[in-house]
């Protein structure tokens, strides 16, 4: 038995915001965008490498404050990248786990909490 990749969905509010964050900060690609009609809300979908997230801003499909774990063999980099846009709503910083790992943590402007981690599963 076999299952294949997971695609989280993720609550946002703002279609600008999310853009802002998930594009300009984060540096992930804008995959395509749905609405069923004008003045709807959006579902979009975003990537970066092999990390594809679903975000959305429909009501029932998520609740917002989840957490991700994503995992980068390029930490230190990613965190450099980020530390160059200077970004004025977060300022990360790589952190020690007690497990062996370093973590960098964003949340997102609607309280979702997205950790990168180095801990590479195999």
């Amino acid at each position: 038995m076999s299952f294949g990749k997971t695609t989280p969905i993720l609550r946002i509010f703002d279609e600008a915001k999310a853009l802002e964050f998930y594009v300009g900060f984060l540096g992930f690609a804008l995959d395509w965008q749905h609405r069923f009609e004008d003045n709807f809300p959006l579902y979009m979908q975003v990537s970066r490498g092999a990390c594809v997230l679903h975000l959305s801003e429909h009501h029932g499909d998520c609740t917002p404050g989840a957490a991700l774990r994503i995992e980068t063999d390029e930490l230190e980099a990613f965190q450099q990248q980020l530390q160059a846009k200077n970004y004025r709503f977060s300022h990360p910083g790589i952190e020690a786990t007690p497990w062996g790992s370093q973590d960098l943590t964003v949340v997102d402007p609607f309280g979702n909490r997205l950790v990168f981690t180095n801990a590479i599963s195999v």
